[in-house]
């Protein structure tokens, strides 16, 4: 029978027990599978080192470019996310048990190092936020960023600006999440929203928050920079991006729905657990660091509903839940109201342990290939790009071409990856970050087109493609004698220019 924690164990103790289990699941994996689709799109940032990007401000490629520049394996790219993780984790632990240091409610409810233990666990048993943990995305970045972004500005609060150190940590902190993230500006929000509250506008009558502004612009200043001399393509993509649909009730749903399992149903009780919390307890540190969740959450949920949100865009806001929400679920627990908590605690770690038996075998193990589940397989994307990347460049040296193209850019970042340095052209009309690096085809020009088969294309052979493709290849990508996915690759001559 799974228990959250064993009787009379110290709770640091048991907190460093989880956070090196999450460490051993995390190193597993890094060196098991190969990059995803924005893994692989992030770490070809570090190799077309640039200001900024396309989609994204530049420092989840600055971050790889040392590794990428010494040619280093995936699981060493993966010690970056790992890393991050663990900082994220520490400063999750430092900041739940400094929460109830200033609480006089929270320290009267729990014992030194139970809040912490809380929050630790909550986060090892969040499925999503081990998928950040292995794979380096912006929000790798964020999520560390924010929790020292809360730990700065409640430092802040509680010396009412008067530190000069910490003003400058805020503006360095402000100035790397905009570097990281466009959302950062919620987050930026929730910083002032919290010193309004607890300091008060007499504030800005010090140096300190303009010092901060000012180191956050400079470090912002290379986004601005490159989006002007690239006609403002990032900002007017991730306005295109955010705007989405007719915005719909049931995608809100769907959205929340999501969330809970993403990130597991005890962020839940984190939120009834704070909220129940302000409404006894008014707390005026805690209401300013709940708007660290509640912007972006707000912000996002509504986001959703035109149908333009991805399920780990919430996670350096869950992360914010879990901190906060660990002081009054530990007070929940020590009152002896222990059966729910117990019974959210077993499904998440049954989640997490059906996530990971499908990560290892790539999807659902004992089935054929023609199987249904199989047809669509997300887990697919991260096995065998890197054998195809190989194939690719023998055949490209074997033809004397010097192209490879795809469909879309989903397949282009895996490809680019694994056969740089050639470069990957990608047939379809959307403008991205690979047209940037890679152009488009030349009337008369050959390429080796690769098709996959999770997301097959028709051959591109036409009037405005190419004169005619041959197959020269074809690779199955298999685990434990299981075809998780096959590869075909042609030979397309004289691109026919329209």
């Amino acid at each position: 029978m799974f228990r959250p924690f064993s009787a009379n164990a110290d709770p640091r103790h048991q907190t460093l027990a989880l956070i090196v289990l999450g460490l051993v699941i995390h190193a597993g994996f890094a060196g098991l599978l190969t990059l995803s689709v924005d893994e692989a799109h992030y770490a070809l940032y570090g190799h077309h080192l640039a200001l900024s990007y396309f989609d994204h401000p530049p420092m989840v490629g600055w971050v790889q470019w040392p590794l990428v520049a010494l040619n280093a394996p995936d699981w060493a790219l993966r010690l970056i996310p790992q890393v991050l993780w663990l900082v994220s984790v520490v400063l999750a632990w430092r900041l739940a048990e400094a929460l109830r240091e200033s609480v006089a409610a929270w320290k009267m409810a729990s014992e030194p190092g139970e809040p912490g233990r809380w929050a630790v666990l909550m986060i090892l048993l969040a499925p999503v936020l081990h998928v950040l943990a292995v794979g380096l995305l912006p929000d790798t970045l964020v999520m560390a960023l924010v929790l020292g972004l809360m730990l700065v500005t409640l430092r802040i609060c509680h010396d009412q600006g008067a530190s000069t150190g910490s003003w400058i940590w805020l503006g360095v902190l402000l100035g790397l999440a905009g570097l990281s993230k466009y959302t950062a500006i919620l987050f930026a929000l929730a910083v002032a929203g919290m010193l309004w509250i607890n300091v008060g506008l007499r504030v800005l009558t010090r140096k300190g928050p303009w010092v901060a502004m000012l180191i956050a612009v400079v470090l912002v200043s290379p986004v601005f920079y490159w989006n002007a001399t690239h006609d403002w393509i990032s900002f007017q993509y991730q306005v295109a991006h955010s705007s989405g649909g007719h915005w719909r009730a049931y995608r809100l749903l769907a959205f929340v729905g999501l969330q809970i399992v993403a990130f597991g149903p005890l962020v839940i009780a984190c939120v009834v657990g704070t909220i129940r919390f302000l409404r006894a307890h008014p707390d005026r540190l805690i209401i300013g660091l709940w708007l660290f969740f509640l912007i972006p959450f707000a912000v996002t949920a509504y986001m959703s509903g035109g149908g333009r949100t991805l399920p780990h865009w919430m996670a350096p806001a869950w992360l914010v839940a879990i901190v906060i929400g660990a002081n009054p679920v530990s007070a929940h627990w020590n009152l002896g109201r222990r059966k729910l908590l117990v019974w959210l605690a077993r499904v998440q770690a049954a989640m997490c342990t059906i996530a990971f038996a499908a990560l290892f075998f790539i999807g659902i193990p004992f089935t054929s290939p023609d199987h249904p589940l199989n047809q669509k397989n997300p887990l697919a994307d991260l096995w065998g790009w890197d054998k195809a990347g190989e194939i690719a460049k023998d055949l490209s040296l074997e033809h004397q071409i010097d192209t490879l193209s795809v469909g879309n850019w989903t397949l282009a970042s895996r490809l680019a990856w694994y056969s740089r340095p050639l470069p990957v052209v990608v047939l379809d009309e959307r403008f991205d970050q690979f047209d940037i690096w890679f152009g488009d085809f030349k009337a008369g020009q050959d390429t080796i087109f690769v098709n996959w088969s999770q997301a097959p294309y028709d051959p591109p052979v036409g009037e405005t493609r190419f004169e005619q493709c041959d197959l020269v290849g074809h690779f199955n990508a298999e685990r434990f004698g299981r075809v998780v996915s096959s590869f075909d690759f042609l030979l397309c001559r004289n691109w026919q220019e329209s």
